[in-house]
C-alpha cells in the first residue's frame, strides 16, 4: 500500500468517528471494550486499528465491538497507562520509554544508535529482544501483543546550524521528552536538554528557549516545526515504537479463540502501520525539504563514541543488567560498549 499525505488524510475521512460514535449494535456486543492513543485519527496506527476493529467484529459474528479514543481524549500518557492496569481502559499503546516509568527494561530499545535501521529493528523486536521485553511487562500484569507497531526514528532539527557530527551537540539547547534516557543521553553529549511538554514546543523555538528539538519526521511535519526550524538532520539517534498492550482480567474474560482472532488481527494491523509508516517517512523528507527546511544525514560514528567515551553505555548497561544488554547487544549485531 502506498501511502502518502493525501492518502493517508483521505483514508482518514473514511474512519468514523469513533471515539464519539459507537457502531452501530454495539451495546449488544458480549465484549465492549475500549483503545485508547496518543495519535491523530489520520496517523497510521488509527487507520490500520479500525481496520482491525471492524475485522474482529465480523470474524467473532459481533460479539466484540472496541471503540478507538485517539489523540489522549482519554488523558495523558501516564493516565492511560494507569487505566489499562485497572481496567478503566482495555487496550492501550504506548512508547516503550514512557512504558519505563512501571517497566525500567522496557525503554532498552530506545537505547541511543543501537539501531543502523529498520533492518535490525523488526528481527530484533520481532524476535529476542522483543520477547525479552515483553516477558518484563507480562510482569507487570498487562497482557502485550506479539507485534509492536512503529512510531519511527527520532531526528534533530535546529536553529542555529546543521548536527554533522557530536562536537555539534556541545551546548546546544534542545528540548526533550520527560524521560530519564533522553535526558542522560543528551548529557552525555554535553548538551543543555530541557524537558519541555511538547505543547510548548513550537513557542519554545520560536521564542529561542532551545535552540533544537528531536522527534520522528511526521511530527517534525504535522506539528510545523519547519517554520521555526531551519534544519534537520536525520541522526536517526533513536528507534521508538508502540507497544499494543491490554487490561489482563478484560483479556482474560474472552474465550481462547476470541483471544485468538483479536490478537491475530492486532499484530497483522501492527505490521501493515509499519509499512505505512515507512512510505510517509520517505514522502514528509521530500515535504519538508518543499517547506524551507535544510535536511542533512550525519554518520552516527562519532554520535555512539562519544556516548562511549562519556559512559552512557556503561551507565545503562549497568541499569539494565547484563542479561537484558547481552540480548541487546546481539539483536544490534554489535558491542555498544
Amino acid at each position: 500500500m502506498k501511502m502518502t499525505r493525501r492518502s493517508l488524510m483521505i483514508g482518514a475521512a473514511a474512519v468514523p468517528l469513533v471515539s464519539t460514535i459507537r457502531h452501530a449494535g454495539a451495546q449488544s456486543a458480549e465484549f465492549n471494550y475500549k483503545y485508547a492513543n496518543n495519535l491523530p485519527i489520520s496517523h497510521p496506527m488509527n487507520v490500520r486499528a479500525q481496520e482491525a476493529v471492524d475485522k474482529i467484529r465480523e470474524e467473532t459474528g459481533g460479539r466484540v465491538a472496541i471503540q478507538i479514543f485517539p489523540s489522549n481524549q482519554l488523558g495523558a500518557d501516564t493516565d492511560m497507562l494507569s487505566q489499562v492496569r485497572s481496567g478503566g481502559v482495555e487496550f492501550f499503546t504506548l512508547s516503550p520509554l514512557i512504558l519505563s516509568t512501571l517497566v525500567p527494561n522496557a525503554s532498552i530499545s530506545g537505547i541511543g544508535f543501537a539501531f543502523p535501521g529498520y533492518d535490525q529493528v523488526w528481527p530484533a523486536m520481532d524476535g529476542a529482544l522483543g520477547k525479552y521485553v515483553r516477558g518484563e511487562i507480562e510482569k507487570a500484569n498487562l497482557v502485550v501483543m506479539d507485534k509492536i507497531w512503529d512510531n519511527g526514528f527520532r531526528q534533530v532539527t535546529s536553529s542555529v546550524g546543521p548536527i554533522e557530527t557530536a562536537e555539534d551537540l556541545k551546548g546546544f539547547k534542545i528540548r526533550v521528552p520527560v524521560s530519564p534516557l533522553w535526558t542522560s543521553m543528551f548529557t552525555a553529549f554535553e548538551s543543555a536538554p530541557a524537558s519541555i511538554n511538547f505543547a510548548e514546543v513550537y513557542s519554545a523555538l520560536q521564542t529561542g528557549i532551545v535552540d533544537g528539538q528531536e522527534n520522528p519526521l511526521a511530527i517534525i511535519s504535522t506539528a510545523k516545526l519547519y517554520e521555526v526550524q531551519q534544519f534537520c538532520s536525520l541522526t536517526n539517534h533513536m528507534w521508538d515504537g508502540f507497544w499494543f498492550l491490554a487490561n489482563k482480567r478484560a483479556w482474560e474474560a474472552m474465550p481462547e479463540d476470541v483471544r485468538e482472532i483479536v490478537a491475530r488481527n492486532l499484530n497483522e494491523a501492527g505490521v501493515k502501520e509499519r509499512e505505512d509508516v515507512a512510505a510517509l517517512n520517505a514522502t514528509l523528507q521530500q515535504e519538508l525539504e518543499g517547506n524551507g527546511m535544510k535536511i542533512n544525514q550525519p554518520d552516527s560514528a562519532s554520535f555512539r563514541q562519544k556516548l562511549k567515551d562519556a559512559g552512557f553505555y556503561a551507565e545503562w548497561k549497568g541499569k539494565y543488567g547484563e542479561e537484558a544488554w547481552s540480548i541487546l547487544e546481539e539483536a544490534v549485531g554489535t558491542s555498544l560498549g
